[in-house]
């Protein structure tokens, strides 16, 4: 544990990663990796929370398209979380992995409401702690609330795990010619305008000093990698 660089990280994960190739909703391949490589940080003692999104069962920027009420919508994008969240959970607790699943949002049959000394209490034992229903509050993404919940759990970073292996300078599925940063400043980040998380979650970051590392979460390893110290991904930090 010891050699470790981090010791309590929070993991985020967007819900369309858990589609893998599907059109929507969630492929158990995916589930089986994302709890694999969670339970092998588990297994080395450093202490996990989870915030996963939900767009790949409904997003709220959908939901003008569909007539429905903007606030409506964001409450149906949490909703979506708490599904992804139990998903992620089962598929951790069949790999033998201790969990709870908390939500912003009370439904007390499946899910622990959000105490924060509770949360920590949950890490400190060992427990993979899987923060759902975003914040509670519409208009905030899963982005603000993996933000929110990294600062107030105290963690050492923040791990965006996204479909590609960095932050570039254009999007590297656009442009060729786009390069990588292996460090990059939040203040960098802003004045090019690159997309890293939303502004009000980076912001968050920024102002409480908490790196975040964007890496490719469906390389086998990479979360692993990460925690020994290795240089995988970008990291975005105070420089």
């Amino acid at each position: 544990m010891s050699d470790l660089k981090y010791k309590r990280v929070l993991l985020k994960l967007s819900g369309e990663s858990l589609m893998g190739e599907k059109e929507f909703g969630i492929d158990p391949d995916m589930l089986k990796h994302y709890a694999h490589q969670i339970k092998q940080l588990i297994d080395l003692g450093v202490e996990v929370a989870v915030v996963i999104g939900g767009g790949n069962i409904f997003r709220g920027l959908q939901a003008a398209d569909t007539g429905i009420e903007k606030v409506q919508g964001d409450y149906m994008g949490m909703m979506a979380t708490v599904i992804n969240g139990m998903a992620i959970q089962s598929a951790l607790e069949l790999q033998g992995v201790y969990t709870r699943l908390v939500s912003a949002i009370a439904m007390q049959q499946i899910a622990e409401p959000y105490i924060r000394r509770r949360a920590i209490r949950h890490l400190e034992k060992g427990r993979v702690v899987i923060f759902s229903a975003g914040t509670g509050s519409p208009y905030f993404t899963t982005d603000s609330a993996a933000a929110l919940r990294a600062n107030e759990i105290n963690a050492d970073v923040i791990l965006k795990g996204t479909r590609v292996d960095g932050v570039y300078t254009a999007d590297p599925e656009k442009d060729p010619n786009a390069t990588k940063y292996d460090t990059i400043s939040f203040a960098k980040v802003i004045s090019m305008g690159l997309s890293v998380m939303d502004m009000t979650a980076f912001t968050l970051c920024q102002e409480n000093n908490l790196p975040i590392i964007v890496f490719d979460i469906n390389k086998k390893d990479n979360l692993l990698k990460i925690i020994e110290g290795e240089s995988v991904g970008t990291l975005v930090a105070a420089m």
